[in-house]
Order: structure tokens, then C-alpha cells, then sequence
């Protein structure tokens, strides 16, 4: 008997963000996870290292999912090394054609030293234009305060971050103040 995804708990609380600004890249992520209207771990971690350290993955969604997306970039940047951009549409594209992929219920934050891309399961490879991307729960909030304090102050990429995500922190119910934060220098 198979269950039906309505049978299934109502999992939110993911923020990630990244900021690109004066040759440094940060993706940050809270750490909250919650079901329905509890939360069921606060210090989860969402922001990953790849690629010996050139690529940085933040991800919201299912945890199993995302895992599993994380292993099939870090093939496709074996692949094509320093090439991003190109390991991220190879990606989307088999996690658009590829029947098992294809279930996956998760989203990607990727960057690199010059490059922040958004990567969905519907073949969305999106490079932001202000060089800050957000996804999840709280990534609007979050996405908004890094608009607007990385146009309007002298913050570092890192600290444009970290006070959006605190904004974000303070408005969306399923994101927290627990971040894993990591960054990459030009």
C-alpha cells in the first residue's frame, strides 16, 4: 500500500541564502526544522562545502532529497570542473528527464566564487541580477533585508547575511537564529 503525499506530515522551516559582494560568496542557513506547528530539531545543517572547497550548497526540502541531489552536483562538478554553470543545467536536466529524480522535493542554492545559481527540479537554473539568492520558508524575508543592505550599507557579503537572516529570524515562524554559515573568497 502506498501512502499518498497528504498522508504525510507537513515538514517546513528552511532559509537559505547566499550574497555575493566585493569578491566574497556566503550561503547561510538557519537551522530549524518543523512539523506542522512544532519544531523538531533546531540546529540542523543545510549549507554544505563541495568540490574541495570552490562550491558552496545550501538546500531546502526534504532532507533525503537534497542529500541526494548534493551527491549528483558533486558528480556532475567532477565532470566538468570550474564549471558551474554547466554542472547545474547537466543537473537540472536530469532531475527534470530522470523518472526517480524527478519525485525529488527539494531546491539547491549553488555558488561559487563568481556565480550564486537556483536549481529546481522543474529545469530552473536562475542566476540572480543583485547577486543575492534565497529559498525557502523564510527566504523571501530574507531575500528582502539582503536587497536592501547590500544596495543601502558598507556590509561585507558575510555580515549582509547574517543581519538578513536574523530579519528573517524575526518574521517567519519556521526559521531560526542557528546559522550555518560559509563563505568563499575571490
Amino acid at each position: 500500500m502506498t501512502q499518498s503525499a497528504s498522508n504525510f506530515p507537513d515538514w517546513h522551516g528552511t532559509t537559505i541564502l547566499a550574497v555575493r559582494k566585493n569578491g566574497r560568496t556566503v550561503i547561510a542557513g538557519d537551522g530549524q526544522v518543523s512539523m506542522g506547528p512544532t519544531i523538531v530539531k533546531g540546529a540542523a545543517r543545510k549549507v554544505r562545502v563541495l568540490a574541495g572547497g570552490k562550491v558552496l550548497a545550501g538546500f531546502a526540502g526534504a532532507t533525503a532529497d537534497a542529500f541526494t541531489l548534493i551527491e549528483r552536483l558533486e558528480a556532475k562538478l567532477e565532470q566538468y570542473p570550474d564549471q558551474l554553470a554547466r554542472a547545474c543545467v547537466d543537473l537540472a536536466k536530469d532531475w527534470r528527464t530522470d523518472r526517480y529524480l524527478r519525485r525529488l522535493e527539494a531546491m539547491l542554492l549553488v555558488a561559487d566564487k563568481s556565480s550564486i545559481f537556483t536549481v529546481t527540479g522543474v529545469g530552473d537554473v536562475l542566476e540572480p541580477e543583485y547577486g543575492v539568492a534565497a529559498v525557502g520558508s523564510g527566504g523571501n524575508y530574507a531575500l528582502s533585508a539582503a536587497r536592501a543592505l547590500i544596495e543601502e550599507t558598507e556590509l561585507d557579503a558575510e555580515q549582509v547575511a547574517r543581519k538578513a537572516m536574523k530579519i528573517a529570524a524575526e518574521i517567519c515562524v519556521y526559521t531560526n537564529g542557528n546559522l550555518t554559515v560559509e563563505t568563499l573568497q575571490a
